[in-house]
């Protein structure tokens, strides 16, 4: 016989989780206060810290550590504006944006559309193979385009040798583009597969039970349904287009065309005396544009409830059958894989194991290990490896923690600033990654205080952690909304403070969003270098700037040997993501 407990013992086992939170959250009610208005200064100061002595700059009549005599004049925007070269970089800049963006759009939604609709044969093995290039670094891919599309590329110069001239040339603002608008497909065909995935198949059943064919049903149904998806993704591929560096750095410089970002790393970077005063201009100026551009962005998606069609009523989704079509939409998925995905990486590696790569003698007889050899005997190389890691682990996980925080600030907590909070922490969206680089050094100058973060990778984990606070942010939030606000709130009844209830209770829930969150940030910090490029000196090199350095000096074996590292070093984490944090990169 099972005896049932008295009054007094479930009174008493009832007020023990009670006591506990109580001793823990009510011993010290304004931690929880504190902790929220120091979040949200700290966040301010990692946003608005960069870009005040960056305005600042623009309209000094010197540097900024010469801040004892200088003058306020608007003589740098004068100067910028009247000056015949800017206004060919204007000019160049947004015709690029334009047609990569166009280019990455068609691409990205047809192939999004044949992956995520059609019965095309190994469409989820395309599926992953899209995405690749978003866990490689731009400049990676443009490395791995110069080898084999370049002027003396390996498929270059084997069709030269067959037809007797060159077919193509990636000097040009066409060729340009060309690069960059495959480059960013994947981006595209990301948000139209998401779209695709929520999309109600009645309207296309309806459609075909009207006589429609396949093609009439994508044309008319599925993709006015994607607008929303592709308004999006158009506004945020001109954005990336605006802010590109690689692309522009390796296939417009040699041939003498200069946009926005390459006139400020010459000016700033590449330049013996760099002219603060015009590369902070500059840079104002492209933030300006961008803020713009991601405010249309919310514009045009501001009325999207007509093209709501998932509702209550669940609904089979049915792929359309392309027929003997299917192997063509086949063949144009893998040549776009193959050509400009599969290709550009494998001859990347292969150079890094030959002394030289041509299409003129046989490669076996080129093989070797002299590349890596020379890069791991590299003190300032095992650095940099040693350094990329070391921001993608440690300052990965600092900054999913600080962004966590943040997040459940903005939406789990009575803060009474937490919508101005939840502005500032998206507004880096608009803070392109060299623009970040660039105020976070005229920050160290500006703010003594700072200044000893100089030469250490600190101030990279600061940095980094400012430009992808939108991202995790964006990750963290979808999950947070699911869980209901009964649980923390129970909690808060029982007494304990706001802290020991998102502790004990949401951030338990939220443990594979943070490793999602964590994974995600790992990869971008693992590829960034934009933001590096104003911020490194000996002794906090990463992977990225090293690779600009060898590009400069033209060794492209070491090159690609330090270029493969890396990707090895993504495939590592994509493994061990999948195995140990359950979490897939993918998703």
């Amino acid at each position: 016989m099972v005896s049932l407990p008295s009054a007094s013992q479930t009174f008493s086992r009832a007020q023990a989780p009670r006591q506990d939170l109580a001793r823990t959250g009510l011993r010290h009610p304004a931690r929880s206060v504190f902790l929220q208005y120091g979040i949200a200064v700290l966040t301010l100061v990692l946003v608005a810290g960069p870009i005040l002595p960056l305005i600042y700059q623009s309209v000094l009549d010197r540097p900024l550590y010469e801040g004892a005599n200088a003058k306020l004049t608007l003589e740098n925007y004068t100067d910028l504006f009247t000056a015949g070269p800017f206004k060919t970089v204007i000019v160049n800049t947004f015709i690029f944006a334009f047609l990569s963006t166009v280019i990455s759009q068609f691409i990205g939604v047809l192939c999004a559309v044949l992956v995520g609709r059609t019965n095309v044969p190994g469409r989820r093995l395309f599926g992953d193979m899209l995405l690749w290039p978003l866990l490689i670094s731009h400049l990676i891919l443009s490395f791995g385009w110069f080898l084999i599309y370049g002027p003396a590329g390996y498929v270059t110069m084997w069709v030269q040798s067959i037809i007797g001239f060159q077919p193509w040339n990636l000097y040009t603002l066409w060729g340009m583009s060309l690069v960059a608008g495959i480059s960013q497909a994947p981006l595209a065909a990301l948000y139209c597969l998401g779209s695709i995935t929520l999309s109600d198949p009645s309207l296309e059943d309806a459609a075909r039970t009207c006589g429609a064919k396949p093609a009439r049903t994508l044309w008319s149904i599925t993709l006015p349904l994607l607008t929303p998806a592709i308004l999006y993704g158009s506004v945020l591929n001109f954005t990336s287009s605006l802010e590109m560096l690689s692309i522009p750095l390796i296939f417009g410089e040699p041939g003498g065309i200069s946009l926005f970002t390459t006139f400020l790393y010459s000016q700033g970077v590449s330049s013996p005396r760099p002219n603060y005063g015009l590369v902070a201009t500059a840079a104002v100026l492209l933030l300006i544009i961008v803020a713009l551009l991601v405010f249309l962005q919310g514009r045009l998606l501001r009325n999207t409830r007509k093209y709501v069609t998932v509702g209550g009523k669940a609904s089979r989704k049915r792929l359309f059958d392309l027929g003997n079509l299917r192997w063509v939409a086949f063949a144009f998925l893998f040549c776009y894989t193959f050509f400009f995905i599969v290709l550009p990486l494998g001859i990347l590696v292969l150079r890094a194991f030959t002394r030289f790569l041509t299409p003129l003698m046989p490669i076996w007889p080129l093989f070797t290990l002299d590349n890596f050899r020379g890069v791991l005997a590299s003190e300032a190389n095992m650095r940099a490896i040693a350094n990329t890691v070391m921001i993608a682990v440690v300052g990965g996980a600092i900054a999913t923690v600080f962004i966590a925080a943040v997040t459940l600030i903005i939406h789990r907590s009575e803060f009474r600033y937490r919508r101005p909070l939840e502005y500032i922490a998206l507004f880096p969206r608009a803070i392109p990654g060299l623009i970040a680089g660039i105020g976070f050094f005229y920050m160290m100058v500006f703010i003594p205080p700072v200044g000893w973060l100089r030469n250490s990778v600190w101030i990279l984990i600061l940095a980094y952690t400012m430009r992808y606070i939108p991202t995790a942010f964006a990750s963290l939030s979808p999950t947070l909304m699911q869980i209901g606000p009964d649980l923390d709130r129970s909690a808060r009844v029982m007494g304990a403070d706001w802290l020991t209830a998102v502790s004990a209770v949401i951030l338990k829930l939220m443990r594979p969003a943070l490793f999602s969150c964590f994974a995600i940030l790992f990869i971008h910090f693992l590829k960034e270098y934009s933001i590096a490029i104003f911020l490194i000196a000996p002794g906090s090199e990463v992977i990225g700037t090293t690779l600009l350095q060898y590009w400069v000096l033209g060794d492209m074996g070491p090159l690609s040997a330090l270029a493969t590292i890396q990707i090895i070093l993504t495939i590592l984490f994509i493994a061990i993501a999948k195995k140990v944090l359950k979490v897939n990169i993918y998703d």
